[in-house]
Protein backbone atom coordinates (compact mmCIF):
# COMPACT_ATOMS: atom_id res chain seq x y z
CA UNK A 1 0.00 0.00 0.00
CA UNK A 2 3.19 2.83 0.79
CA UNK A 3 4.59 1.69 -2.57
CA UNK A 4 1.14 2.31 -4.56
CA UNK A 5 1.21 5.37 -2.54
CA UNK A 6 4.37 6.54 -3.05
CA UNK A 7 3.82 5.85 -6.69
CA UNK A 8 1.45 9.49 -6.98
CA UNK A 9 2.56 11.70 -9.62
CA UNK A 10 4.17 15.11 -8.29
CA UNK A 11 1.85 16.95 -9.70
CA UNK A 12 -0.36 16.20 -7.07
CA UNK A 13 2.03 18.03 -4.48
CA UNK A 14 1.54 21.14 -6.93
CA UNK A 15 -1.72 22.25 -6.64
CA UNK A 16 -2.40 25.42 -5.44
CA UNK A 17 1.54 26.35 -5.63
CA UNK A 18 2.56 29.82 -6.89
CA UNK A 19 4.36 30.14 -10.22
CA UNK A 20 8.29 30.70 -9.06
CA UNK A 21 9.96 34.15 -9.75
CA UNK A 22 13.17 34.13 -11.68
CA UNK A 23 16.30 36.06 -12.40
CA UNK A 24 18.31 35.45 -16.09
CA UNK A 25 21.75 34.44 -15.43
CA UNK A 26 23.10 38.07 -16.51
CA UNK A 27 21.30 39.66 -13.88
CA UNK A 28 23.42 41.34 -10.94
CA UNK A 29 23.38 40.78 -7.19
CA UNK A 30 21.49 43.60 -6.47
CA UNK A 31 18.73 42.27 -9.04
CA UNK A 32 18.61 39.32 -6.86
CA UNK A 33 17.84 41.59 -3.86
CA UNK A 34 15.69 43.58 -5.54
CA UNK A 35 14.10 40.54 -6.80
CA UNK A 36 13.31 38.77 -3.20
CA UNK A 37 12.43 42.11 -1.72
CA UNK A 38 9.99 42.62 -3.73
CA UNK A 39 8.54 39.50 -4.46
CA UNK A 40 8.14 38.42 -1.10
CA UNK A 41 9.50 35.20 -1.41
CA UNK A 42 12.52 33.00 0.12
CA UNK A 43 13.70 32.02 -3.36
CA UNK A 44 14.75 33.31 -6.65
CA UNK A 45 15.10 30.93 -9.35
CA UNK A 46 18.39 32.06 -11.54
CA UNK A 47 17.59 30.50 -15.18
CA UNK A 48 19.73 29.99 -18.34
CA UNK A 49 18.05 29.99 -21.95
CA UNK A 50 20.10 29.62 -24.79
CA UNK A 51 18.50 29.96 -27.97
CA UNK A 52 19.96 28.09 -31.04
CA UNK A 53 19.90 28.86 -34.43
CA UNK A 54 17.90 26.06 -35.89
CA UNK A 55 14.40 27.10 -36.22
CA UNK A 56 10.71 24.97 -35.59
CA UNK A 57 7.79 26.05 -37.03
CA UNK A 58 9.69 29.56 -37.55
CA UNK A 59 10.36 29.92 -33.80
CA UNK A 60 13.75 30.01 -32.18
CA UNK A 61 14.40 26.60 -30.32
CA UNK A 62 14.95 27.72 -26.68
CA UNK A 63 16.63 25.39 -24.03
CA UNK A 64 15.47 26.61 -20.43
CA UNK A 65 16.84 25.58 -17.48
CA UNK A 66 17.13 26.44 -13.56
CA UNK A 67 20.75 26.24 -12.52
CA UNK A 68 20.29 27.54 -8.96
CA UNK A 69 18.23 29.36 -6.30
CA UNK A 70 19.19 32.67 -4.84
CA UNK A 71 18.02 33.47 -1.45
CA UNK A 72 18.80 36.63 1.08
CA UNK A 73 21.80 33.75 2.80
CA UNK A 74 23.64 33.41 -0.15
CA UNK A 75 23.42 37.21 -0.53
CA UNK A 76 24.72 38.33 3.39
CA UNK A 77 27.40 35.38 3.44
CA UNK A 78 28.64 36.82 0.24
CA UNK A 79 28.96 40.64 1.43
CA UNK A 80 30.80 39.30 4.81
CA UNK A 81 33.34 37.36 2.28
CA UNK A 82 36.34 39.55 3.88
CA UNK A 83 37.35 40.47 0.27
CA UNK A 84 34.04 42.20 0.07
CA UNK A 85 33.43 44.04 3.56
CA UNK A 86 34.71 47.28 2.62
CA UNK A 87 33.28 46.76 -0.81
CA UNK A 88 29.82 46.07 -0.07
CA UNK A 89 27.77 48.12 -2.77
CA UNK A 90 30.62 47.02 -5.78
CA UNK A 91 29.82 43.25 -4.69
CA UNK A 92 26.10 43.73 -5.24
CA UNK A 93 27.04 45.15 -8.93
CA UNK A 94 28.99 41.69 -9.58
CA UNK A 95 27.35 38.70 -11.12
CA UNK A 96 24.45 36.55 -9.61
CA UNK A 97 26.03 34.09 -10.74
CA UNK A 98 28.60 34.21 -8.39
CA UNK A 99 26.13 33.91 -5.61
CA UNK A 100 25.39 30.80 -7.13
CA UNK A 101 26.57 26.96 -5.79
CA UNK A 102 28.99 24.67 -7.95
CA UNK A 103 27.40 21.40 -6.16
CA UNK A 104 25.73 19.61 -8.38
CA UNK A 105 22.12 17.98 -8.82
CA UNK A 106 21.21 20.78 -6.45
CA UNK A 107 18.15 21.72 -8.27
CA UNK A 108 16.65 19.27 -10.77
CA UNK A 109 13.70 19.48 -12.94
CA UNK A 110 11.29 16.81 -13.08
CA UNK A 111 8.41 16.07 -15.13
CA UNK A 112 4.37 16.62 -13.96
CA UNK A 113 4.14 12.53 -14.11
CA UNK A 114 7.29 11.90 -12.55
CA UNK A 115 6.43 9.72 -9.06
CA UNK A 116 6.46 11.01 -5.26
CA UNK A 117 9.31 7.64 -4.64
CA UNK A 118 11.54 9.36 -7.49
CA UNK A 119 11.05 12.75 -6.07
CA UNK A 120 12.63 11.35 -2.65
CA UNK A 121 15.27 9.66 -4.25
CA UNK A 122 16.15 12.87 -5.66
CA UNK A 123 16.06 14.40 -2.45
CA UNK A 124 18.10 12.19 -0.80
CA UNK A 125 21.04 12.28 -3.32
CA UNK A 126 21.13 16.27 -2.54
CA UNK A 127 18.33 17.96 -4.50
CA UNK A 128 17.07 21.06 -2.50
CA UNK A 129 14.42 21.95 -4.87
CA UNK A 130 12.30 19.99 -7.39
CA UNK A 131 11.52 22.23 -10.59
CA UNK A 132 8.26 21.59 -11.28
CA UNK A 133 6.00 22.70 -14.90
CA UNK A 134 2.36 23.67 -13.34
CA UNK A 135 0.76 25.09 -16.71
CA UNK A 136 0.85 26.30 -19.71
CA UNK A 137 1.38 29.97 -19.75
CA UNK A 138 -1.10 31.33 -22.50
CA UNK A 139 -3.83 29.84 -19.41
CA UNK A 140 -2.88 32.84 -17.33
CA UNK A 141 -1.80 36.47 -17.07
CA UNK A 142 1.34 36.70 -18.83
CA UNK A 143 4.48 38.68 -17.57
CA UNK A 144 7.02 38.45 -19.71
CA UNK A 145 9.88 35.58 -20.27
CA UNK A 146 11.73 36.47 -17.95
CA UNK A 147 9.81 39.00 -15.27
CA UNK A 148 12.36 39.72 -12.29
CA UNK A 149 9.02 39.90 -9.98
CA UNK A 150 6.19 38.10 -11.67
CA UNK A 151 5.46 34.71 -12.43
CA UNK A 152 8.09 33.13 -14.81
CA UNK A 153 7.09 31.99 -18.24
CA UNK A 154 10.09 29.39 -20.16
CA UNK A 155 9.25 27.76 -23.48
CA UNK A 156 5.42 28.50 -23.22
CA UNK A 157 5.41 26.66 -19.39
CA UNK A 158 5.04 28.25 -15.47
CA UNK A 159 7.32 26.30 -12.48
CA UNK A 160 6.54 25.78 -8.91
CA UNK A 161 9.33 24.71 -6.18
CA UNK A 162 9.03 21.71 -4.86
CA UNK A 163 10.48 21.69 -1.47
CA UNK A 164 11.36 19.00 0.98
CA UNK A 165 8.54 20.55 3.46
CA UNK A 166 5.95 19.81 0.84
CA UNK A 167 6.85 16.60 0.30
CA UNK A 168 6.86 15.89 4.21
CA UNK A 169 3.55 17.84 4.63
CA UNK A 170 2.07 15.45 1.75
CA UNK A 171 2.88 12.34 3.74
CA UNK A 172 1.68 13.65 6.85
CA UNK A 173 -1.84 13.95 5.39
CA UNK A 174 -1.95 10.37 4.65
CA UNK A 175 0.23 9.46 7.34
CA UNK A 176 -1.79 6.01 8.27
CA UNK A 177 -0.48 4.42 5.07
CA UNK A 178 2.75 4.29 7.02
CA UNK A 179 2.16 2.40 10.07
CA UNK A 180 3.57 1.40 12.51
CA UNK A 181 6.67 3.49 11.97
CA UNK A 182 5.09 7.05 12.79
CA UNK A 183 4.37 5.89 16.03
CA UNK A 184 8.20 4.54 16.81
CA UNK A 185 10.18 7.17 18.67
CA UNK A 186 12.75 8.96 16.91
CA UNK A 187 15.66 7.35 19.22
CA UNK A 188 13.91 3.68 18.38
CA UNK A 189 14.52 4.73 14.58
CA UNK A 190 18.08 6.16 14.69
CA UNK A 191 17.47 9.02 13.04
CA UNK A 192 18.89 11.34 15.78
CA UNK A 193 21.97 12.98 13.74
CA UNK A 194 24.20 13.70 16.56
CA UNK A 195 26.92 15.46 14.30
CA UNK A 196 25.80 18.94 14.92
CA UNK A 197 26.48 22.37 13.51
CA UNK A 198 26.97 24.33 17.22
CA UNK A 199 28.57 27.96 18.13
CA UNK A 200 29.43 28.98 21.21
CA UNK A 201 27.37 31.81 23.13
CA UNK A 202 30.45 34.05 23.39
CA UNK A 203 31.99 33.15 19.83
CA UNK A 204 32.29 35.68 17.31
CA UNK A 205 29.44 35.16 15.11
CA UNK A 206 31.76 35.84 11.88
CA UNK A 207 33.16 32.11 12.62
CA UNK A 208 29.43 30.47 11.83
CA UNK A 209 29.86 31.71 8.62
CA UNK A 210 31.07 28.27 7.45
CA UNK A 211 28.85 27.12 8.97
CA UNK A 212 25.71 29.17 8.07
CA UNK A 213 26.30 27.99 4.49
CA UNK A 214 26.59 24.49 5.51
CA UNK A 215 23.66 24.47 7.86
CA UNK A 216 21.69 26.23 4.40
CA UNK A 217 22.87 23.61 2.05
CA UNK A 218 22.16 21.25 4.28
CA UNK A 219 18.56 23.03 5.06
CA UNK A 220 19.46 22.57 9.03
CA UNK A 221 20.63 25.02 11.63
CA UNK A 222 23.49 25.91 13.95
CA UNK A 223 23.14 25.44 17.31
CA UNK A 224 24.36 28.65 19.98
CA UNK A 225 25.19 26.49 22.85
CA UNK A 226 27.33 27.19 26.74
CA UNK A 227 30.45 25.75 27.24
CA UNK A 228 28.09 22.31 28.88
CA UNK A 229 26.70 21.77 25.77
CA UNK A 230 22.94 23.25 26.77
CA UNK A 231 21.20 24.30 23.65
CA UNK A 232 20.54 28.06 23.97
CA UNK A 233 19.48 29.20 20.93
CA UNK A 234 20.01 28.66 16.93
CA UNK A 235 21.18 30.91 14.42
CA UNK A 236 19.10 29.30 11.56
CA UNK A 237 19.38 29.62 7.60
CA UNK A 238 15.28 29.91 7.87
CA UNK A 239 15.44 33.18 10.24
CA UNK A 240 18.29 35.07 8.72
CA UNK A 241 16.88 34.50 4.74
CA UNK A 242 14.03 36.35 6.12
CA UNK A 243 16.71 39.38 7.28
CA UNK A 244 17.62 42.04 4.48
CA UNK A 245 21.74 42.57 3.51
CA UNK A 246 21.86 45.12 6.29
CA UNK A 247 22.50 42.14 8.25
CA UNK A 248 25.86 41.55 6.95
CA UNK A 249 27.59 44.33 9.32
CA UNK A 250 25.81 42.84 12.27
CA UNK A 251 27.48 39.53 11.54
CA UNK A 252 31.09 40.77 11.43
CA UNK A 253 30.71 42.70 14.26
CA UNK A 254 28.85 40.87 16.68
CA UNK A 255 29.24 37.84 19.21
CA UNK A 256 26.47 34.43 18.63
CA UNK A 257 24.65 35.47 21.58
CA UNK A 258 24.32 39.20 20.29
CA UNK A 259 23.13 38.29 16.88
CA UNK A 260 20.52 36.12 18.04
CA UNK A 261 19.19 38.91 19.77
CA UNK A 262 19.52 41.31 16.60
CA UNK A 263 17.96 39.13 14.87
CA UNK A 264 14.68 38.38 16.28
CA UNK A 265 11.76 39.88 14.68
CA UNK A 266 10.73 42.97 16.65
CA UNK A 267 13.74 44.57 15.73
CA UNK A 268 17.44 45.26 16.70
CA UNK A 269 17.87 46.85 20.37
CA UNK A 270 19.23 49.87 19.95
CA UNK A 271 22.26 49.29 21.94
CA UNK A 272 23.41 46.30 19.55
CA UNK A 273 23.09 48.84 16.76
CA UNK A 274 24.87 51.52 18.34
CA UNK A 275 27.50 48.53 19.29
CA UNK A 276 27.66 47.84 15.53
CA UNK A 277 28.29 51.16 14.41
CA UNK A 278 30.93 51.44 16.61
CA UNK A 279 33.07 48.50 15.85
CA UNK A 280 32.67 49.06 12.60
CA UNK A 281 33.84 52.77 12.52
CA UNK A 282 36.90 51.30 14.73
CA UNK A 283 38.17 48.64 12.06
CA UNK A 284 37.14 51.69 9.40
CA UNK A 285 34.64 49.87 7.39
CA UNK A 286 32.63 52.86 6.67
CA UNK A 287 31.02 51.50 3.49
CA UNK A 288 29.11 48.78 5.76
CA UNK A 289 28.26 51.83 7.95
CA UNK A 290 26.33 53.05 4.50
CA UNK A 291 25.27 50.17 4.19
CA UNK A 292 23.21 50.01 6.97
CA UNK A 293 22.14 53.77 6.92
CA UNK A 294 21.12 53.23 3.31
CA UNK A 295 17.61 51.84 4.01
CA UNK A 296 16.98 54.44 6.71
CA UNK A 297 17.73 57.81 4.56
CA UNK A 298 14.42 58.76 3.20
CA UNK A 299 16.08 61.06 1.04
CA UNK A 300 17.99 57.73 -0.77
CA UNK A 301 18.07 57.98 -4.46
CA UNK A 302 18.54 54.36 -4.51
CA UNK A 303 15.10 51.94 -5.13
CA UNK A 304 15.86 49.94 -1.93
CA UNK A 305 15.10 53.71 -0.05
CA UNK A 306 11.30 52.26 0.80
CA UNK A 307 9.75 50.63 3.85
CA UNK A 308 8.94 47.86 1.19
CA UNK A 309 12.73 47.56 -0.24
CA UNK A 310 13.89 47.46 3.13
CA UNK A 311 12.32 45.93 5.64
CA UNK A 312 10.74 47.53 8.86
CA UNK A 313 13.28 46.22 11.35
CA UNK A 314 15.96 49.85 12.48
CA UNK A 315 18.98 48.87 10.40
CA UNK A 316 18.77 45.12 9.68
CA UNK A 317 15.25 43.70 10.94
CA UNK A 318 12.94 41.28 9.28
CA UNK A 319 11.75 41.85 5.93
CA UNK A 320 7.70 43.53 5.95
CA UNK A 321 6.95 40.44 3.52
CA UNK A 322 8.10 37.93 6.29
CA UNK A 323 7.52 38.15 9.76
CA UNK A 324 10.19 35.58 10.57
CA UNK A 325 10.96 33.55 13.66
CA UNK A 326 12.76 34.08 16.73
CA UNK A 327 16.50 32.72 17.11
CA UNK A 328 14.55 30.58 20.20
CA UNK A 329 14.95 26.77 19.08
CA UNK A 330 12.44 24.39 17.94
CA UNK A 331 13.11 21.31 20.43
CA UNK A 332 11.78 17.69 21.24
CA UNK A 333 13.14 14.76 22.59
CA UNK A 334 14.56 10.91 22.21
CA UNK A 335 10.97 9.85 23.41
CA UNK A 336 8.71 11.59 21.25
CA UNK A 337 7.26 9.87 18.01
CA UNK A 338 8.04 10.57 14.77
CA UNK A 339 4.61 11.45 14.06
CA UNK A 340 4.86 14.40 16.93
CA UNK A 341 8.40 15.52 15.42
CA UNK A 342 6.60 16.22 11.98
CA UNK A 343 3.74 17.87 13.03
CA UNK A 344 5.81 20.21 15.30
CA UNK A 345 8.16 20.85 12.03
CA UNK A 346 5.59 21.54 9.85
CA UNK A 347 3.74 23.78 12.61
CA UNK A 348 6.54 25.93 12.93
CA UNK A 349 7.84 25.71 9.16
CA UNK A 350 11.41 24.19 9.35
CA UNK A 351 13.30 21.09 8.13
CA UNK A 352 14.78 20.39 11.69
CA UNK A 353 14.13 19.93 15.25
CA UNK A 354 16.60 19.83 17.69
CA UNK A 355 17.04 16.91 20.08
CA UNK A 356 17.63 17.82 23.91
CA UNK A 357 17.61 16.31 27.21
CA UNK A 358 15.53 17.54 29.80
CA UNK A 359 17.85 19.81 30.92
CA UNK A 360 18.24 21.22 27.68
CA UNK A 361 21.56 19.47 27.24
CA UNK A 362 21.88 18.56 23.00
CA UNK A 363 21.83 15.49 21.75
CA UNK A 364 21.39 15.89 18.55
CA UNK A 365 19.30 17.15 15.22
CA UNK A 366 16.14 15.24 13.68
CA UNK A 367 16.35 17.00 9.97
CA UNK A 368 13.26 16.52 7.06
CA UNK A 369 15.80 14.08 5.29
CA UNK A 370 16.45 11.50 7.53
CA UNK A 371 12.53 11.48 8.18
CA UNK A 372 11.94 10.97 4.17
CA UNK A 373 15.43 8.18 4.31
CA UNK A 374 12.38 6.04 6.94
CA UNK A 375 9.25 6.63 4.50
CA UNK A 376 11.71 5.58 1.45
CA UNK A 377 12.72 2.41 3.98
CA UNK A 378 9.46 1.11 3.52
CA UNK A 379 9.47 1.38 -0.74
CA UNK A 380 12.34 -0.63 -0.37
CA UNK A 381 11.02 -3.08 1.68
CA UNK A 382 8.29 -3.27 -0.34
CA UNK A 383 10.68 -3.95 -3.64
CA UNK A 384 12.70 -6.59 -2.02
CA UNK A 385 9.80 -8.42 -0.99
CA UNK A 386 8.11 -8.37 -4.59
CA UNK A 387 11.37 -9.93 -5.47
CA UNK A 388 11.13 -12.74 -3.62
CA UNK A 389 7.68 -13.47 -4.55
CA UNK A 390 8.63 -13.17 -8.20
CA UNK A 391 11.55 -15.70 -7.34
CA UNK A 392 9.40 -18.17 -5.79
CA UNK A 393 7.29 -18.36 -8.49
CA UNK A 394 10.00 -19.36 -10.81
CA UNK A 395 11.07 -22.25 -8.67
Amino acid sequence: MARSFLAVEVSDLCVGKPSLRSLPATATVADAVSALKRSGEINVGVWSCNHSDSTVAGNDVVSCRCIGKICMIDVIVYLCKEENLSRPFEALQTSVLDLVPEAKGRIRHLEQNSSLLEAIDYILEGAQNLVIPIQKANQRKKHGNSSYFGATHHNGKEFCWLTQEDVVRFLLNSIRVFSPIPTLTIETLNIVDTKTLTVHYDDPASSALPLITRSHFDQTSIAVVNHDNTLIGEISPSTLSCCDETIAPAITTLSAGDLMAYIDYNGPPEDLVHLVKKRLDDRNLSAMLDLMDDCNNPSSSSSSSSDDECGYGRNGGMRRSYPGRRSEAIVCHPWNTLMAVMVQMIAHRVGYAWVVKEDYGLVGIVSYREILKQFRSIAGVSDNNKHKEEKMKMW
